[in-house]
């Protein structure tokens, strides 16, 4: 499969991944991103429409595992399991499931009853820069992240994100270099509350 040139930020797949593809007439980039968009635009319902989660279910691994194989799993055979291979961004693929499961308690303590020092969506965009950090998935993290930070928003009552206006963040658009910035900034300065604000109004905006 001749996967061509990837846009700032995304990450190149190993080739045992790409043996993982699922719709084996897949040739070039451009016929994996129809592949892709179509499940993933599939599995984006039951998130934005279905019924939302309670934050004790969305706040588990195995939920963030299926929602990975429900936006993939007719595209890669891999889908919904961590990845064992090293990448250009992330964490050392033995580090995943615990990074995963030591930032999901972090967020059921910003995300519990009468805390005050952080806003929802500013723990909601935290919990979404870690996942993007971790990298715990070959391929889809932005896009896994992003769903699963809806789904949490709609767990914790509040509403979807736009995302910089729902534009298509895979590509090189200026909605997507913003985005990066606000990540990076942030992968500089976890405890930068400005960084986080910035986070927080580029994906409400």
């Amino acid at each position: 499969m001749s996967v061509g040139p990837e846009p700032d930020g995304a990450t190149p797949l190993a080739d045992e991944e790409r043996v993982g593809l699922i719709a084996d007439w897949v040739a070039t980039r451009e016929d994996l991103n129809v592949v892709e968009q179509a499940n993933v635009a599939r599995g984006l319902t039951g998130v934005l429409r279905g019924r939302p989660p309670s934050l004790e279910r969305a706040l588990d691994d195995v939920f963030l595992r299926g929602l990975h194989r429900r936006l993939f799993g007719a595209v890669w055979s891999w889908a919904g399991t961590y990845r064992t291979t090293e990448r250009n961004i992330g964490l050392d693929p033995w580090q995943v499931p615990v990074a995963v499961r030591s930032l999901l308690d972090d967020a059921r303590y910003w995300l519990a009853p009468g805390v005050e020092w952080i806003t929802v969506d500013q723990a909601l965009c935290q919990v979404h820069h870690r996942v993007v950090a971790i990298h715990p998935f070959p391929n889809g993290n932005g896009r896994t992240a992003r769903a699963y930070t809806d789904a949490l928003a709609r767990a914790a009552g509040r509403p979807v994100f736009t995302w910089g206006g729902g534009g298509d963040l895979q590509r090189a658009t200026p909605d997507r270099g913003a985005y990066l910035r606000a990540l990076r900034a942030l992968d500089r300065g976890p405890e930068d509350s400005q960084a986080l604000d910035a986070l927080v109004a580029f994906a409400r905006s």
